[in-house]
């Protein structure tokens, strides 16, 4: 059996750039580009050990012969806060969209969700 390691998430886009910059925005720091210089197809983020991974649809429909979804709910990204009212508040200020404001989920969390620019679900949630 193969032995895996290092698992992380792709997300498809068709505005790969807007994309990252949401992301960065969030605290995410970029770690791997291709190509390295001119218009991105994936660019590879990092925030606190989580590795996120974001590639052109274009790219993937090209490169790899696949058929990816570049909008919509196919995941959800989930962020870890000690606050989730102020952390969802200025995701909405900075235009995010207010998708569920917080509200108290299984008695020990509280929960918010807004979306990526390519309405991926991000939930914001703290433990209570």
């Amino acid at each position: 059996m193969a032995i895996f390691r290092t698992p992380q998430i792709v997300l498809f886009s068709e505005d790969l750039p807007r994309a990252v910059t949401f992301y960065a925005g969030l605290g995410f720091e970029e770690v791997f580009r291709a190509p390295a210089e001119g218009e991105p197809i994936h660019v590879d983020l990092v925030l606190d050990g989580y590795r996120i991974g974001i590639a052109s649809g274009a790219s993937t429909r090209d490169d790899h012969g696949l058929d990816p979804l570049t909008e919509g709910q196919r995941a959800a990204v989930i962020l870890w806060t000690d606050d989730t009212a102020a952390a969802y508040e200025e995701l909405v200020r900075k235009g995010a969209p207010a998708v569920a404001a917080p509200h108290r989920w299984l008695d020990r969390l509280l929960i918010a969700w807004t979306a990526d620019p390519d309405g991926n679900p991000i939930q914001i949630v703290q433990s209570l």
